[in-house]
């Protein structure tokens, strides 16, 4: 059953990094043929359908490993897991309600928002790797 959760973990993060990065790059200036709105309601409800995927099935994992809390990356994995849901949230609060006016590209804050978005997931996907070798 633990090699299906696992899966299950997997394919949950790769769409919800996915979804992210897809949009993080078009903020950061790729595809700026693409309306920054229509994407994020194209890529949000896949970021959803993600985080669906890997919330239940990151708890099953834990489940049958509860000392992974006394693992130093496995909770630095959390801390940046929760540093990547602030940064969304500062982001969707803050730049986002400016969208609209956005006239060729994303102002610098946004932009900002986007690079730490794409830095603290690939930390988050290095440190899940690192688990199985710490």
């Amino acid at each position: 059953m633990y090699p299906i959760v696992e899966i299950v973990h997997i394919v949950g993060f790769t769409v919800l990094v996915g979804a992210a990065a897809m949009f993080d790059l078009r903020l950061l200036g790729f595809g700026r043929t693409l309306p920054v709105q229509a994407l994020a309601r194209h890529l949000l409800p896949w970021s959803w359908f993600g985080l669906l995927l890997i919330v239940p099935s990151g708890l099953l994992m834990f489940s049958t490993q509860p000392e992974l809390l006394d693992n130093d990356v496995f909770v630095l994995k959390l801390a940046l897991i929760v540093a990547a849901g602030v940064n969304a949230l500062v982001f969707h609060a803050g730049p986002w309600r400016g969208a609209a006016g956005w006239p060729a590209g994303a102002p610098a804050w946004a932009r900002l928002h986007a690079a730490l978005s794409l830095l603290l997931w690939i930390a988050v996907i290095a440190c899940g790797r690192l688990l199985a070798y710490v």
